[in-house]
C-alpha cells in the first residue's frame, strides 16, 4: 500500500526543516495534516527558528483543529502526539509521522501505522525522489535528530544502501 495521506508531529516538522528537507513532504504525500496543537507548538519557537518562520509559509501546511481521542489520552503523552494519534485513529487511511518512543507504543497497541522521520526519507528514496538516504541522514543529525548507529543501518539497509 502506498503511503499518501500523514498527519505529522512537531519534532518531525522540525528536524524536516531545520534539515532542509521539508520539500520531501509534499513530494511525497499529497495529503499532509497538521493538528493545530503541532502547528502552535513549531510555530512558539519565534522569528529566529527555521521551522517556525518557513511552515506557516508552505502552501501545503494548514492548522487543523483534532478532537482528542480518550483511548489515546489515557497514555498522557505530549498534547501534539496525542493529536496526531487521535486523527491517525479515527482514520486509518493515514500514516502518524512521529518519532516519540512512548507514541511509538501507544501507536503499536492502538493498531495506528507509524512513520518516522528517516522512513521519510527512505520512501523519498524508494521514490526516486533523492538518490541517497546518507546525506539526509547527515542533515537530520546535523540538525539535532539523534539516530543510533544501528538505526543508521537499519534505514540504509531499507533504502538498499550499504550500511
Amino acid at each position: 500500500m502506498q503511503i499518501s495521506q500523514v498527519v505529522i508531529n512537531a519534532s518531525p516538522l522540525i528536524t524536516l526543516f531545520k534539515s532542509h528537507q521539508a520539500h520531501l513532504l509534499p513530494a511525497l504525500f499529497p495529503d499532509i495534516i497538521i493538528p493545530t496543537t503541532v502547528w502552535t507548538e513549531v510555530i512558539r519557537a519565534g522569528s529566529a527558528d527555521i521551522a517556525a518562520q518557513q511552515l506557516p509559509t508552505m502552501p501545503w501546511a494548514t492548522p487543523t483543529p483534532i478532537d482528542l481521542a480518550p483511548e489515546v489520552l489515557a497514555w498522557g503523552i505530549d498534547p501534539g502526539e496525542s493529536a496526531v494519534l487521535s486523527f491517525a485513529l479515527r482514520h486509518p487511511t493515514y500514516r502518524a509521522v512521529l518519532d516519540d518512543a512512548a507514541a511509538r507504543r501507544c501507536a503499536r497497541t492502538l493498531g495506528i501505522r507509524v512513520l518516522g522521520t528517516c522512513g521519510v526519507l527512505v520512501l523519498a528514496k524508494q521514490r526516486g525522489i533523492i538518490t541517497s538516504v546518507t546525506p539526509g541522514i547527515s542533515a537530520l543529525q546535523s540538525a539535532g535528530l539523534y539516530l543510533s548507529e544501528s538505526l543508521i543501518q537499519q534505514i540504509k539497509l531499507q533504502a538498499g544502501e550499504d550500511p
